[in-house]
């Protein structure tokens, strides 16, 4: 996914896409993963912003995610986690040591990573429809948080239907509303068209943070990384309102 964020007090127009796969908006800061963010993707980006927001004292800037699939091929059934890896990462012992440093730097982020219990990587375009839908819901960020949990920590299926309808539930959107949406083919065209069109700008990978339209910040970066485009983005925005009242 990618996650934009924004400034709502300077009401600046919102960043198109997420990540998670969505963004953010500075003034309205646009990051996502832009921020665009992917649902398997690993969140240590988006817990390093966030410790970024809290560093900054800041309490005016709005977050929306956006889709982005780190597997756009992958079947409609999805595949095992095993025969996922291999395709992957190959054979031998670089996988281990792979997921072994994301979980190290999980732990420094105050995330427990369980991918041991993962037994099958999912199409996520299911779960991307239902990020996209919650937001109409006001629990955007309730559903990302469900969803994170649900498979890094839990190993669930994210793109059963069932498992998506519980994190919706846990999230506190109601039960027979999410099933109806997440059985309907509602909102599937613009996930699609929002995945393609951050491919277009060039982003291939998440976390990918996109500040006011204007500043991209890549990968999980440290929170003063964060600090400093979101100060770059208000002081842009303050010089815009100043040249347009001159």
């Amino acid at each position: 996914m990618i996650a934009d964020s924004g400034c709502v007090r300077q009401h600046l127009d919102p960043v198109p896409v997420e990540v998670r796969e969505h963004r953010a908006e500075v003034g309205r800061a646009d990051v996502g993963p832009l921020a665009r963010r992917e649902q398997v993707g690993p969140r240590c980006g988006q817990r390093r912003f966030e410790r970024a927001l809290a560093l900054s004292g800041r309490n005016d800037v709005a977050i929306s995610w956006r889709p982005f699939q780190l597997n756009p091929d992958m079947p409609a059934e999805g595949m095992t986690r095993d025969d996922y890896v291999r395709a992957k990462f190959g054979g031998g012992d670089r996988p281990r040591q792979i997921y072994q440093a994301i979980a190290e730097s999980g732990r420094e982020a105050g995330i427990e990573f369980q991918f041991s219990r993962i037994r099958r990587t999912p199409n996520t375009v299911l779960s991307h429809r239902l990020v996209h839908w919650s937001a109409k819901n006001e629990a955007q960020d309730e559903v990302v948080a469900e969803l994170f949990k649900a498979y890094f920590e839990e190993g669930l299926d994210i793109g059963d239907l069932d498992t998506l309808v519980e994190c919706a539930v846990r999230a506190g959107i109601d039960e027979l509303r999410a099933r109806r949406f997440l059985m309907s083919d509602e909102g599937r065209q613009e996930v699609v068209a929002s995945d393609v069109y951050a491919r277009r700008l060039g982003i291939n990978g998440v976390p990918c943070f996109i500040v006011n339209r204007k500043y991209a910040v890549s990968g999980a970066q440290p929170p003063s990384a964060f600090v400093e485009v979101l100060n770059l983005a208000e002081r842009d925005a303050a010089t815009s309102a100043a040249q347009s009242t001159a």
